[in-house]
């Protein structure tokens, strides 16, 4: 049997292909099995979920800082640095937290498996225990990140609070991320809290006409101006999750449990944000919000994680690529 030229040819480009593939690294699942003397997934899992069962607020900073990591410059770690001008330093992330949580975490890790787990891995293997121990459940991830060296605040230049959501859903699909990828990653501001520097103008100046968003259904808009007077001078927090359909006290706060109760929320128009609320009513994303509110809670853990996978996979470095910071706060200069 002959076989021509062009075969062999295109039989041995795709070895090229798969070579080059393997040389210059990619994410997968369990990228560390085998390099280090630990399970490094289980190490990090022993550290955050007693951590999260203790104080539940990291689960929302962890996932705040995902968010904010990846969508600047990718999922390298660069918000980790410290510096006068870094990310950190940037409007938006003065108020991230975590970063105690991540340094406890790496410098464990440094101490069993030196130079090997970059910080942005820690970043997304950290986030996943802390929604698996909030009750999301556990999910794979996929690993073999690098770390960035640049961390600019000029950069950073993420959607806001009030964006709309044809804006945001731009945003979010020039990252690679779907429409509905990006409602399910919403979801997970079941667990989220915001401040009410943020919600003021919904409650008392809605599009600079002194009312009240007249999308913000009544009973939550009285709640919500006792916890944040016009006049006050304390920026108090707020839950993002305020338990359904009316303020009847649950035997435990939705906002400690990672779960689909979110999107019941803002059907029922009980949207602390604006952008969550819009979720409910611009028709691009209204009917996925739908059938996450009626679906059962298992649809919304499974919708979440897959989009938490994707979010983690945006603009990563990989293989020969950028570098594993021993510190995460910065750069060892050689």
């Amino acid at each position: 049997m002959k076989v021509s030229a062009a075969a062999v040819a295109l039989a041995f480009a795709l070895v090229l292909a798969n070579f080059a593939d393997q040389s210059h690294g990619a994410l997968q699942e369990g990228f560390y099995k085998g390099k280090c003397n630990v399970d490094v997934e289980k190490f990090v899992s022993d550290i955050i979920t007693p951590l999260v069962c203790q104080k539940p607020s990291i689960t929302p900073a962890l996932l705040r800082m995902q968010f904010h990591d990846c969508f600047v410059n990718g999922c390298d770690a660069s918000i980790l640095l410290d510096g006068s001008l870094s990310e950190k330093t940037a409007i938006p992330n003065r108020s991230v937290r975590g970063y105690d949580v991540i340094d406890l975490v790496k410098a464990a890790i440094e101490k069993s498996c030196p130079g090997v787990v970059s910080c942005a891995d820690v970043i997304v293997m950290a986030t996943r225990d802390a929604v698996a121990a909030s009750k999301g459940g556990w999910y794979s991830v996929q690993t073999g990140r690098r770390d960035g060296s640049v961390s600019l605040a000029k950069n950073v230049n993420l959607p806001g609070p009030s964006i709309s959501v044809e804006n945001s859903a731009a945003i979010f699909n020039r990252k690679g991320i779907s429409t509905e990828d990006m409602v399910h990653l919403l979801g997970g501001h079941t667990v989220g809290v915001t401040h009410c520097s943020f919600i003021k103008n919904r409650l008392y100046n809605f599009n600079n006409i002194r009312s009240t968003d007249p999308t913000m259904q009544t009973e939550l808009a009285v709640s919500l101006k006792l916890k944040c007077p016009h006049t006050s001078t304390i920026d108090n927090r707020v839950d993002l999750d305020q338990g359904g359909s009316s303020l009847a006290i649950v035997e435990e706060p939705a906002s400690k449990i990672a779960e689909n109760s979110f999107y019941k929320q803002i059907v029922n128009r009980r949207g602390v944000l604006r952008i969550d609320q819009a979720l409910a009513l611009n028709k691009l994303t209204n009917e996925i919000v739908d059938k996450a509110a009626i679906s059962l809670n298992d649809y919304f853990l499974t919708t979440f994680q897959h989009a938490m996978v994707k979010l983690g996979a945006v603009e990563v470095l990989i293989g020969t690529q950028g570098k594993i910071r021993k510190s995460c706060r910065a750069i060892k200069k050689s």
